[in-house]
C-alpha cells in the first residue's frame, strides 16, 4: 500500500508519459553538465573557471526567473515547454558541433552555458507548473516530489555516462547524446491528452504580477523564513559541479571520481525524493530534518580518504538535499492559490538556481584558494547554522510538527 502511495500520481497516464519523456532528456542533461564541467577543468585545471560557467548557466535564472514565472501564469504551459525543450537540444548540438569541429574553447563555452541559461529560465517555471496540471489537487505534492526524483534520478545515470564516455570518445559526443535525448521529452509532450489536463486558471494580463508574489510570500511567515532558508542553502550548499571536479582530481587522485560521486549522491537523492512522495503531505519537521542532514553529510564527504569512504557519505547527502527540495516544493504548493502557483515556483527556482551566480564563483575560489575539502564543507556548515536561526524564527519546537494547510 505504502509503495502505490509513493507512485500514486503515475496512475495518470499524461503524467507517465510526461515524467518518463523528462527522466531519458535528464540523463542526457547531466552527461552533458558533467562533460562541460570536465571539459573546462581540462582546458583550465582551475575551480574559478568551473564556478564562472555555472554562475553563466544560471545568471539569466536570477534576473528574468520571476518574469518567466509570471509569463507563464499567462501561457499554455504545455506549448511553452515544447518551444524552450527545442531550443536546448539545439544548443546541445551546436556545442557538439563546435566540440568536433575542434573550435571549442573557454568562452565558446561560456556562451553556449549563457544562452542555455536563458532558455531554462523561462523552460523552469512551465516545466514544473505543467506538473501540477498533470494531476488531481490531492496529489500535487505527491507528483512534486516524483518530479524531483526524476530530476535527480537522472543525475544517477547522467554522471556515471559521462565518466564511462568522456575518456573513449570525448566530451563531443556526451554533447551531442544529450541533443539526441530531448527527442523522448518532446515526444511525451506532444502526446500528452490535453483534454485530461487540470489546467490552471490563468493571470490576468496587466498589474503586478511579479510584486504580488512576493508580496505573498512576504506576508506569510512561514514562507518567508523557508524562501530564507532556500536562498541560503541553495547558494552555498549546492554546488557540487564546481567542488567535486577538483576534489576528486586533489584529494582523490582521479577526475573521473566526479562523475561517481555525483552518481551516488543521486542514489541518495531519488531516495530522498521518493521518502517526500510516500507522504501524504510535505510538512516543515521534514523540512527541517533534511536540511540538518545535508549539514551534516557536507563536511564527512570533504574530508573522506577516498573516492570509495565518498560514497559513503554521498547517500545522506543526497537525501538531505532531494528532502529539502521536495518539502520545500511540496509546502508551497500546499499553500499558494492556483493562479500563482507559476510564480510561485519561478520565485523558487530564482533562489535554487539564481543564487548559483553567486555560490558558484564563491565556492571556486575557496577551492583554488583554501582548498576543494572547504568548497564542499563551508556551505554544509552555513546550512546548520541558516536552519538554526529559521528553528527560533518560526518558534519551534511547539509548530515543528505543523502541516502546511490548504
Amino acid at each position: 500500500m505504502a509503495r502505490s502511495e509513493t507512485f500514486r500520481s503515475l496512475r495518470n497516464r499524461n503524467a507517465r508519459l510526461f515524467f518518463g519523456g523528462l527522466l531519458v532528456s535528464n540523463v542526457g542533461t547531466w552527461l552533458q553538465s558533467t562533460a562541460m564541467s570536465i571539459l573546462v577543468y581540462r582546458l583550465t585545471g582551475k575551480a574559478t573557471d568551473l564556478g564562472i560557467t555555472v554562475a553563466l548557466q544560471f545568471l539569466p535564472m536570477l534576473f528574468l526567473g520571476a518574469w518567466a514565472g509570471a509569463l507563464s501564469d499567462r501561457r499554455d504551459k504545455r506549448i511553452t515547454c515544447l518551444t524552450t525543450q527545442s531550443l536546448m537540444a539545439v544548443q546541445a548540438v551546436v556545442l557538439a558541433s563546435l566540440d568536433f569541429a575542434g573550435l571549442v574553447s573557454v568562452p565558446v563555452v561560456y556562451a553556449l552555458a549563457l544562452v542555455l541559461g536563458v532558455v531554462n529560465a523561462f523552460d523552469n517555471p512551465a516545466r514544473r507548473g505543467l506538473v501540477v496540471e498533470l494531476v488531481a489537487e490531492a496529489d500535487i505534492s505527491n507528483a512534486m516530489s516524483l518530479n524531483t526524483a526524476v530530476m535527480t534520478g537522472s543525475r544517477i545515470f547522467g554522471p556515471a555516462l559521462a565518466a564511462a564516455l568522456v575518456g573513449p570518445l570525448g566530451t563531443a559526443w556526451c554533447f551531442m547524446l544529450n541533443g539526441v535525448s530531448f527527442v523522448a521529452v518532446l515526444a511525451s509532450l506532444a502526446a500528452i491528452d490535453v483534454r485530461e489536463l487540470r489546467v490552471s486558471p490563468k493571470a490576468p494580463r496587466g498589474g503586478t504580477p511579479v510584486r504580488d508574489a512576493l508580496r505573498f510570500v512576504r506576508r506569510d511567515r512561514e514562507l518567508f523564513v523557508l524562501h530564507m532558508v532556500l536562498i541560503v542553502v541553495s547558494t552555498f550548499a549546492f554546488n557540487y559541479s564546481v567542488s567535486l571536479p577538483k576534489l576528486s582530481a586533489v584529494r582523490w587522485g582521479d577526475e573521473r571520481w566526479f562523475g561517481w560521486v555525483l552518481a551516488v549522491v543521486s542514489v541518495g537523492s531519488v531516495v530522498g525524493s521518493l521518502m517526500a512522495a510516500s507522504r501524504k503531505q510535505a510538512t516543515i519537521r521534514m523540512f527541517f530534518v533534511s536540511v540538518t542532514l545535508l549539514g551534516v553529510a557536507g563536511p564527512f564527504l570533504a574530508w573522506a580518504p577516498t573516492g570509495w569512504w565518498a560514497f559513503v557519505a554521498a547517500v545522506p547527502l543526497g537525501i538531505g538535499g532531494a528532502g529539502f527540495l521536495a518539502n520545500f516544493n511540496g509546502l508551497v504548493q500546499q499553500k499558494c492559490p492556483a493562479d500563482m502557483r507559476g510564480r510561485l515556483l519561478a520565485l523558487s527556482a530564482v533562489a535554487f538556481l539564481g543564487s548559483t551566480p553567486v555560490g558558484g564563483p564563491v565556492t571556486g575560489v575557496i577551492a583554488d584558494s583554501w582548498g576543494p575539502e572547504w568548497s564542499l564543507a563551508y556551505g554544509s556548515l552555513i546550512s546548520l547554522v541558516a536552519i538554526t536561526v529559521a528553528f527560533v524564527a518560526l518558534g519551534f519546537p511547539a509548530r515543528i510538527h505543523a502541516v502546511a494547510p490548504k
